[in-house]
């Protein structure tokens, strides 16, 4: 039988397995043991003040190492054993010098080191390190007190110009000598080693002597270059005064700049993506900045040419403030007719309403265009020509039986005359009978009466001027129906 493992017993072996990886971990990363390959220097500082293990170690401003440890020497000195990871950089000169410098504005440090002194081309070089042999560092290789220096922090020194520690900075200076009357010798050491200041001096100096004639020529030369500087001496002392005050109000609020720079790293994450951002859009606008520069020329015509248009309108707008001027007391007074047209468009609204769908009724229809065939057709019913001209038509009722619209002479006392060949050219203002028409009346192709008469002699009998007259409807013929039918494009018939 197979025995089920309870789940408190996997989480305590998951633990263990975890625990065990973390420790392989932390034995890999740190080389086993403290005393590892790679390496070390042991420099001596007289302080290390806010230098931790992890920071930086850098040659020329580029690192090649780290701090890997931090002692106290037994004549209270600063031991700093400093691991250099650069193959290139692991032989350390006798000669060589390493200081302590400020990494960033919230207080962190690196060491800064020469792994020697360059020589000229016919000098030997140094000799190397000497190797501890035994005691703290064994196997490292010693750098002295006298090849480093600890620089004075900017911050420290703004602290000593507020109160009260200036106040004692005074008393110690006053003291300074009673203290050390019996410790010249010592006094001298340190004075000669004094970091930095003193220790920069003498190599200074030694490049003063190097360049002495060059500083000759300087001297010669300086006065027209001091002459202008002399002449504002006034606003150097104020600067110099101004800078003072601005130097003691900085050192106290140390503490706020203190927070302020720790809080800097963290803005500088968050500006990040909005620097990416931007070099974005840099890029994205360097066509359209390479295009506006090719029209730089045009923009600057333009506006060249801006100021005598601007000045050419100068008399435009003139013109216009004293139009202003005449409408502000013409608005007020046409008011009351400006009154009066609102009331009476508010009046005319339901007539455009029914106008407007007339209108537009009589557009649907082909009302408009109708009319202007009747009249058409009618001028041509009227007006016709035959071979000798034009005449006009006409027709004279005498009372007899022969009103009615008849397509056919039916009464031999009837005078009018309705052949077909005139019947053709025949046209009447009245609707006759669909039956009528298809059967008395020629028309055209397109429907349209014909305008062109051919000549016939006229009965002797017949009491009619002229040919072709136009018969009286019949008592039973619609008068206006078709007319208006015929107008308003309805299905009446011609």
């Amino acid at each position: 039988m197979i025995s089920r493992v309870s789940p408190t017993t996997k989480r305590a072996l998951a633990g263990g397995l975890l625990a065990l990886a973390a420790l392989v971990v932390l034995v890999l990363g740190t080389g086993a043991s403290g005393g590892g390959g790679g390496y070390r220097v042991r420099a001596i500082f007289d302080s290390a003040s806010f230098v931790v293990p992890g920071e930086d170690v850098k040659v020329a401003g580029v690192k090649v190492g780290t701090i890997e440890s931090l002692d106290v020497t037994p004549d209270n000195k600063a031991a700093i054993v400093l691991r250099i990871d650069d193959p290139a950089f692991q032989d350390f000169k006798q000669d060589a010098h390493c200081t302590i410098r400020l990494q960033s504005l919230i207080g962190e440090k690196f060491v800064a080191c020469d792994p020697t002194v360059p020589k000229g081309a016919d000098t030997p070089p140094a000799p190397p390190l000497r190797q501890i042999q035994h005691g703290d560092g064994k196997g490292d290789y010693l750098l002295p007190v006298t090849n480093t220096s600890s620089p004075v922090d900017i911050d420290l020194l703004g602290n000593i110009m507020r109160l009260p520690e200036r106040q004692r900075f005074a008393i110690i200076i006053n003291e300074l000598g009673v203290g050390l009357a019996g410790n010249g010798q010592e006094l001298n050491v340190v004075i000669r080693r004094a970091d930095p200041a003193l220790y920069q001096f003498d190599q200074v100096l030694a490049i003063l002597a190097a360049q002495n004639r060059t500083l000759a020529n300087l001297a010669t030369e300086s006065d027209a270059a001091l002459a202008p500087v002399a002449a504002q001496s006034q606003s150097i002392s104020d600067f110099i005064d101004k800078a003072g005050a601005t130097a003691a109000a900085t050192a106290a609020r140390g503490d706020a700049m203190e927070q302020s720079f720790a809080k800097l790293p963290e803005f500088l994450q968050q500006l990040d993506p909005t620097v990416k951002k931007l070099g974005e859009f840099a890029a994205a606008g360097t066509p359209v900045m390479t295009d506006l520069r090719a029209a730089a020329p045009s923009i600057n015509t333009v506006f060249e040419q801006l100021g005598p248009f601007s000045q050419a309108a100068l008399p435009t707008f003139r013109t216009l403030g004293n139009l202003a001027d005449t409408g502000r007391a013409a608005l007020p007074a046409a008011e009351p007719v400006i009154r009066d047209i609102h009331a009476f468009a508010q009046e005319a609204k339901p007539f455009a309403a029914v106008l407007a769908q007339a209108l537009t009724n009589l557009q649907g229809q082909r009302g408009i265009q109708n009319l202007l065939t009747v009249i058409l057709e009618t001028t041509g019913t009227a007006n016709g020509f035959d071979s000798v001209g034009h005449f006009l038509r006409t027709f004279l009722t005498v009372p007899v039986n022969c009103l009615p619209y008849a397509t056919a002479q039916s009464d031999p006392t009837c005078a009018a005359t309705f052949h077909q060949a005139r019947a053709s050219a025949a046209s009447t203002t009245t609707s006759p009978p669909a039956g009528a028409l298809a059967s008395s009346t020629g028309t055209t192709g397109n429907g349209s009466a014909s305008l062109v008469d051919t000549p016939a002699a006229a009965p002797s009998a017949s009491p009619v001027a002229t040919s072709g007259g136009v018969g009286a409807p019949a008592s039973g013929a619609p008068t206006s129906s078709g007319l208006l039918g015929y107008l308003l494009g309805g299905s009446g018939t011609r």
